[in-house]
């Protein structure tokens, strides 16, 4: 095998890889099969890798004394001796996943085979930013526990969070949804709660990730996902990945400068984006009781309402389709997904999606498939554990791979004696 470098005159120099490099590769082709298949034998590895059997052998035994994979068993059934099966070990990582919202703090772990150990739930009763991260550790702790893992076997942490993390600022911003969340003393108290490993994903983005896991995007090369609840946001998957954008904005769509005279409150939209203030919950809510609708009004019961034909509530409901069909047939001129899939507690209610079909299909210059996430409250936290597995995933292979060795200093003929 060879490699190839580049040399100070910017020619290409073939040169042979070094044996270490050689085996580092081969083991970690073996390990991605190994983690894509869930189990395979050494004769299927040496098939579907095109490696030498005894190469096969020579690099499943140093992945088993690193601790990255183990034998689980014989396949029996088929003529031959039994087979021996190796998947990934379960204990050379573990990933938690955290997702911080308004109301609820959701959690889960996850091993390094991608079974989830722990998941939890906890309702928040505190406003302030500090304090909930001394419940997100508190969460935290409970999982651990409920794994049978100490503090220090955590390996990867992924919070899924509102607002957009600014690696080159080292800042969290509009984070409207939590007040307070955006102070820089919560970044500090959070290094200290999970330490260095902890990666900060936005919520949206997080769903995204757990629906091409997991949901409706398993199929599609891209697609958009909008969730609509207390809060407004999309995750955008363009080619089978996540597109973040250059700040991290992408998906910010609840600052679309989209609105409604029902539902708009002018301090609301400079505080979070007009589409939002218009379009979340509390756009619902502020249009019903501009309609008249007396008594505990909320998002839900504006839905039931219109479910039994309450006109004012069908005007509210009508309105709140015709906006979001606006925000979605702008990402469509935009990004031209194959899917969009509503989440959230508006985009998930019973005959919303149909509403917003119709006006889509009046506004949209094509028309991609419309559907409703399959995902339930722990879409977040999936995604979070997604993304904590893939980033788990880089750390560890990287350690197959041998540091590279400084290339020996270029050979020049003696000088000739004057």
């Amino acid at each position: 095998m060879f490699v190839f470098q580049s040399c100070n005159g910017g020619a290409l120099v073939v040169s042979p890889a070094r044996p270490q490099l050689i085996r580092a590769m081969n083991e970690q082709l073996l390990l991605d099969h190994i983690r894509g298949a869930g189990e395979l034998s050494r004769a299927d590895l040496a098939r579907t890798s095109g490696l030498a059997k005894n190469t096969v052998s020579l690099a499943l035994a140093n992945l088993e004394r690193a601790g990255l994979v183990r034998t689980s068993g014989v396949r029996t059934g088929i003529p031959g001796p039994a087979a021996v099966l190796y998947q990934v070990a379960p204990d050379a990582g573990f990933v938690l996943g955290l997702d911080v919202g308004s109301h609820y703090l959701r959690g889960a772990i996850r091993d390094f085979a991608g079974t989830v150990r722990a998941r939890a739930t906890h309702k928040v009763r505190t406003s302030n930013g500090p304090a909930r991260v001394a419940e997100l550790a508190v969460l935290a702790a409970k999982l651990r526990a409920e794994a049978g893992l100490g503090a220090g076997d955590v390996t990867q942490t992924v919070l899924g969070s509102p607002g957009v993390y600014d690696p080159r600022r080292d800042a969290l911003s509009l984070a409207g949804g939590l007040p307070g969340w955006d102070k820089p003393v919560v970044l500090h108290e959070l290094r200290a709660a999970f330490g260095d490993t902890l990666m900060l994903e936005n919520d949206i983005d997080a769903a995204a990730l757990a629906e091409r896991a997991h949901g409706h995007g398993r199929d599609v090369e891209s697609f958009a996902f909008v969730s609509i609840g207390t809060g407004i946001g999309m995750g955008l998957v363009l080619g089978g990945r996540l597109h973040r954008g250059s700040h991290g904005a992408a998906g910010e769509i609840g600052f679309m400068p989209l609105d409604s005279e029902a539902s708009t409150d002018q301090a609301d939209a400079r505080r979070r984006g007009s589409l939002e203030a218009a379009a979340s919950s509390a756009g619902i809510v502020r249009a019903a009781r501009r309609s008249g609708m007396r008594g505990p009004v909320s998002a839900r019961h504006v839905f039931a309402a219109a479910g039994r034909g309450d006109e004012r509530a069908l005007k509210v409901v009508a309105d709140e389709a015709l906006l979001v069909a606006k925000a979605i047939t702008a990402i469509i001129t935009v990004a031209d997904p194959d899917l969009v899939v509503l989440g959230g507690g508006v985009g998930r209610a019973d005959g919303f999606l149909d509403l917003v079909a119709v006006q889509v299909r009046l506004l949209a210059p094509v028309q991609p498939e419309l559907r409703v996430t399959a995902l339930g409250d722990d879409a977040v936290v999936d995604g979070c554990l997604a993304a904590g597995a893939d980033r788990l995933w880089e750390r560890v292979t990287a350690t197959l791979t041998p540091p590279p060795t400084p290339d020996p200093p270029s050979w020049r003929p003696p000088r000739s004696s004057p």
